[in-house]
């Protein structure tokens, strides 16, 4: 079981980190005493469902902090693999973005009020951790999607895993999906509903898709719409996007958009993403 502690200075950017674990398959705790960690890492481990987990452990949890290394150093000589993610923003930044959120640093009060002693205070705490962590990510001066971008490389094996992606088929005639990122209308292509051998079957068959394929017009839109996706998918993906719809509408739902959603997702699977088809009507 990979076991993720997340910490850092507050206001860094630990609650975007999470977020971006979350969505990579972790299963994430906010805000945990230190203490109750190697408990809560023994009842993960009992379920065999569980192999990434994520808790965010930092000053919010008081005086109980100061025994954050006590309580690191048990769980792995118990043999867990503990790594150690720390979230770090400058000090000045840290500032603007409690100004800019309205929201009171966890020392504020300790402090007597004093924003500027409760950063100091913290950063005196924090940083003997930051030098023994094992990953570190400095979100200061970066943008949200460079932010993920970068955890995603230190979590991450294939970075195209980080999106998941739908081709989705469905009837006009039944609405277009809200879901859809994408919506691409082919009802203008050789429709099998008129073939009464093909009527009956769907886009999956492949008397279906060949029938739909035998003409110039769908190989060209094909190829045209191949390279359009190629060039975007890339692009999502490095803004941070988590999931991508990709509607293929007729007038039923059942050949011609089943024929393209499914062409799409075997040209994506090839390309190595994370990928999936859906056919919303096809069997209404």
């Amino acid at each position: 079981m990979e076991f993720v502690i997340v910490t850092g200075i507050s206001g860094s950017g630990k609650s975007s980190a999470v977020k971006v674990l979350e969505d990579i398959g972790y299963f994430c705790i906010d805000n945990m005493p230190p203490q109750l960690i190697p408990k809560f890492a023994d009842l993960c481990g009992e379920n065999s469902s569980i192999k990434k987990v994520a808790v965010v452990v930092d000053i919010r949890g008081g005086e109980l902090f100061l025994q954050f290394w006590q309580n690191v150093t048990e769980m792995r000589e118990n043999g867990l693999n503990v790594k150690i993610l720390f979230i770090y923003a400058d000090k000045d930044v840290v500032k603007r973005r409690y100004k800019e959120t309205r929201r009171k640093h966890p020392l504020y009060d300790i402090c007597g009020g004093d924003l500027d002693k409760a950063i100091d205070e913290e950063y005196d705490i924090l940083m003997p951790i930051r030098e023994k962590s094992d990953y570190f990510v400095d979100s200061s001066y970066t943008t949200t999607a460079k932010f993920k971008e970068t955890m995603l490389k230190m979590f991450m094996n294939n970075i195209s895993d980080s999106m998941s992606i739908c081709c989705l088929s469905f009837g006009f005639k039944y609405g277009i999906p809200d879901e859809a990122d994408l919506v691409f209308d082919v009802r203008f292509l050789p429709n099998p509903f008129y073939v009464p051998e093909l009527k009956n079957k769907t886009g999956e068959d492949k008397e279906v898709r060949d029938y739909v394929m035998n003409s110039e017009m769908s190989v060209e839109f094909r190829d045209k719409l191949f390279d359009m996706i190629g060039f975007l998918v890339p692009k999502y993906i490095s803004e941070g996007k988590s999931q991508l719809v990709i509607a293929f509408g007729c007038t039923g739902g059942r050949h011609r958009s089943v024929t393209f959603a499914e062409m799409t997702n075997d040209f994506l699977r090839e390309k190595k993403y994370n990928v999936h088809a859906l056919h919303r009507d096809a069997q209404k």
